[in-house]
């Protein structure tokens, strides 16, 4: 990875090699630190570096919890 301190979205996910919804649903899901600049959501260096370095077991979207909801089942 660069030496740079923020990302915007689309290079966050690039970095990660992943999309930038499943990068939203990091953020959503506090994984990822992010800064407000304006109206730019930046994610740091540091929480890229730290999500990259783990272990991720878990789907990044749970497909079961949206078909429920989808449905009506709770």
């Amino acid at each position: 990875m660069e030496a740079r301190i923020l990302y915007d979205r689309k290079e966050a996910a690039r970095q990660l090699s992943i999309s930038v919804r499943s990068l939203d649903y990091l953020i959503a899901r506090k994984e990822l630190d992010t800064r407000r600049i304006g109206r730019k959501v930046l994610v740091t260096h540091a929480s890229l570096v730290r999500y990259a370095s783990g272990n991720h077991f878990d789907a990044i979207t749970n497909r079961s919890d949206a078909d429920s909801d989808a449905s009506g089942d709770k």
